[in-house]
């Protein structure tokens, strides 16, 4: 009985600090379409979100609107993608970016610009997604080669020298191509500016059903989380359970990589932070996951407008200034052992 009351302590807890998470997240919404090169009125937000576009006041704040909603979703893919690799690898260092799963989306799109042509807004979300697979599995299967299976160990360090090959292999494409060389530089960094509805429209498909599979597969990293042979005693094919929770982030993190760049650390930071809110209890930890990259991301492009007026600083900058201290401290901390 007792702790049958704990539990239900427990849960309310969660869902008071859910609902804060939520309403934090809108009031950073607030202040990315309030702050920026230009200052705008009350009434401008007010006109700009009516649909009138007259001032030059209400321009800017509809530039930022789908901009403001990318870095939400964006944050919040990057961030359930982390927790969800986190769970499947049982691995406190693993990211989308620390894994190479990143760097295999960005390769795949670099070759496509560079060798094919490729321009439509769906192959760039085809071909990200497809990199960010195929990236994944060889990441997989190489930290799972010798004794002892894909320990965190492993496949870190995997992830980290095929995150470093790709990085070269995409210089190497753009490298004879200074016709796309530019524009490819900048969307590597990392960022939210070019966000329109039209690319909002394009993408929201493919976040919507990673963001569906992500969440279903809470059970399944509970029951992960016991391990392999335990998980199989209780019923759970784990080969079927990890493959679909993997489908749910590399569906997020390729997806977000096609319109935002290869943003880092999201991934790393946010679960980590999170636990200290909702527990291991995955069926909690995905939802605060995902409205903590939402916050973090809102956060840094806020941050990167205020500290390089008139200019910007791209998210993907700030958040690797944030995650690499912290990258470092959960080294030291961890020392790379399971969660």
């Amino acid at each position: 009985m007792n702790s049958e009351r704990h539990r239900a302590g427990q849960n309310r807890a969660r869902s008071i600090a859910l609902l804060l998470a939520f309403l934090f997240m809108l009031a950073l919404s607030a202040l990315s379409v309030a702050i920026g090169t230009r200052v705008v009125g009350w009434s401008d937000i007010v006109s700009a979100l009516g649909g009138r576009v007259e001032t030059i006041g209400e321009a800017a704040v509809a530039v930022r609107i789908p901009r403001t909603l990318l870095a939400a979703l964006g944050g919040a893919a990057l961030g359930l993608s982390g927790a969800i690799m986190q769970g499947i690898t049982r691995n406190p260092l693993a990211d989308p970016g620390i894994l190479g799963v990143n760097m295999g989306a960005s390769l795949a799109v670099v070759i496509g610009v560079a060798w094919f042509d490729m321009a439509s807004a769906n192959a760039y979300i085809w071909t990200a997604i497809g990199g960010a697979g195929a990236a994944a599995i060889f990441v997989y299967a190489i930290g799972s080669i010798g004794r002892g299976g894909p320990s965190p160990l492993k496949l870190s360090l995997a992830g980290a020298a095929t995150s470093i090959a790709f990085s070269s292999l995409v210089i190497a494409v753009i490298l004879p191509r200074n016709d796309i060389a530019g524009g490819i530089r900048s969307w590597q960094i990392g960022g939210v500016g070019g966000a329109t509805f039209d690319r909002l429209s394009n993408v929201l498909p493919f976040l919507a059903v990673g963001f569906l599979v992500a969440l279903l597969s809470a059970r399944k990293l509970n029951s992960l989380a016991l391990g392999d042979e335990l998980a199989a005693g209780l019923g759970e094919r784990v080969a079927v359970a990890r493959a679909i929770a993997a489908l749910g982030a590399v569906l997020l993190c390729g997806a977000t990589t096609a319109v935002c760049g290869p943003i880092g650390f999201v991934g790393l930071v946010v679960p980590h932070f999170v636990r200290l809110l909702a527990g291991v209890d995955h069926r909690w930890l995905l939802p605060f996951s995902a409205l903590g990259g939402a916050c973090l991301l809102l956060t840094a492009d806020v941050f990167g407008r205020i500290i390089a007026r008139p200019g910007e600083i791209d998210v993907g900058i700030i958040t690797a200034l944030i995650g690499a201290p912290f990258f470092i401290w959960i080294v030291r901390r961890q020392k790379v052992r399971d969660l």
